[in-house]
C-alpha cells in the first residue's frame, strides 16, 4: 500500500489494527481519525475519548512495538499534518439554514471548497497519484464502483474517460449482481473504488473479493481508517470538511486523472475525440453555427 510512505507509525497501525481484539481496533480507528491530535493529549483523555480503557491503551502501544506512550505519542505528532474533515450533506443543510442571503451561501461554500482542495494536495496524493496512473496503465481494464452519493462520481469519471478511453466498465449501476462482475474480472483488470463514510457494506465485501482474487484496487477515500485500505494497491485520500458537503476535491482528483490518461495516449486519444464530435454535429447532438 503506498498511502502514507512517510508516516511509519500510521502505516504500521493501518497494517496491524484488524488483527487485534475488538477495544484495540476501536483505539487505532480512533488513532487514525484524530492522529493530528494525538500529541496533545494524556494517555488518560486518549483513553477517555476512545471510550476504551487504560489498559487496552497501553495493550495497542505494545503490540506497535512502543514501550510507552509517549514515544508513541511524539512519533504521531511527527507524523502530523493539518486536516479538517468529515461532512455530510444533512450537516450542510442544517448549516446553511442558519444563514441569511444567497450570496452569502455561495461565498462560503466557494471559500469552503477552494480550502478543501488545497489541503487535499499534499505529498501523499501526488506520490499516489503517479502510481495509480501507472497501474491504469498496465490495466487491460478499469472497472469503476461507487454507491450512494458517491455513485455520481464514479459515472462521472467512467463518462469522461470512456470518450477516449474504451476500457472502462462501470459497476455502480446494479450493485445487487456487482459480486457476479467481480467474479468475470480477468486478472489484469482494477477496480477503482469510492469509499467514504458512512462506508456501506456492499462496497467493504465488493473491494474483499476483489482482492482475494488478486485484483489490484485504486482506492478513493476519505480517512486513513476506511475499514478497506489495507486492501488497496493504491489509496487516493481527498479531504472532506465538518461543515458543508462537496465532492470538489473528488471532481479535481477525476479529472486530473482523465487528463493525464488522454495526455499518455495523446494521439489516440485526440482521434477519438476528434471523431466524436465530428459524429456527434453529423448526428444534430451538438448544436453547430
Amino acid at each position: 500500500m503506498d498511502l502514507e510512505h512517510s508516516k511509519p507509525t500510521i502505516t504500521k497501525i493501518i497494517n496491524i489494527k484488524d488483527s487485534l481484539p475488538k477495544k484495540q481496533r476501536q483505539l487505532c480507528d480512533y488513532i487514525l481519525k484524530n492522529f493530528q491530535s494525538i500529541g496533545l493529549l494524556t494517555i488518560k483523555e486518549l483513553a477517555t475519548n476512545a471510550n476504551v480503557g487504560i489498559s487496552t491503551v497501553m495493550r495497542t502501544i505494545n503490540a506497535l512495538g512502543y514501550e510507552n506512550y509517549n514515544d508513541l505519542r511524539k512519533d504521531l505528532y511527527d507524523e502530523s499534518f493539518t486536516s479538517e474533515s468529515r461532512w455530510t450533506l444533512k450537516r450542510s443543510i442544517e448549516d446553511i439554514q442558519k444563514e441569511e442571503g444567497e450570496v452569502l451561501t455561495l461565498v462560503q461554500i466557494w471559500k469552503e471548497s477552494v480550502s478543501l482542495l488545497n489541503k487535499s494536495l499534499d505529498n501523499d496524493l501526488i506520490v499516489n497519484f503517479g502510481s495509480a496512473i501507472e497501474l491504469i496503465e498496465k490495466s487491460s481494464y478499469i472497472n469503476v464502483l461507487g454507491t450512494r452519493p458517491y455513485k455520481a462520481t464514479a459515472l462521472y469519471f467512467e463518462q469522461l474517460l470512456g470518450e477516449f478511453y474504451p476500457k472502462i466498465r462501470q459497476l455502480s449501476h446494479d450493485t445487487e449482481v456487482v459480486f457476479d462482475r467481480i467474479l468475470q474480472l480477468d486478472k489484469d483488470e482494477i477496480l477503482v473504488v469510492f469509499a467514504f463514510e458512512p462506508y456501506t457494506n456492499r462496497i467493504i465485501d465488493a473491494v474483499k473479493l476483489a482482492y482475494e482474487l488478486g485484483n489490484r484496487i485504486i482506492l478513493i477515500t476519505d480517512y486513513i481508517s476506511c475499514p478497506v485500505i489495507s486492501y488497496a494497491s493504491v489509496t487516493l485520500k481527498v479531504e472532506v470538511s465538518r461543515e458543508h458537503f462537496s465532492v470538489v476535491p473528488i471532481i479535481a482528483l477525476l479529472e486530473a486523472l482523465v487528463i493525464e490518461i488522454g495526455k499518455r495516449s495523446s494521439k489516440e486519444s485526440i482521434k477519438k475525440l476528434k471523431r466524436l464530435e465530428k459524429t456527434l454535429k453529423e448526428k444534430n447532438v451538438l448544436f453547430s453555427y
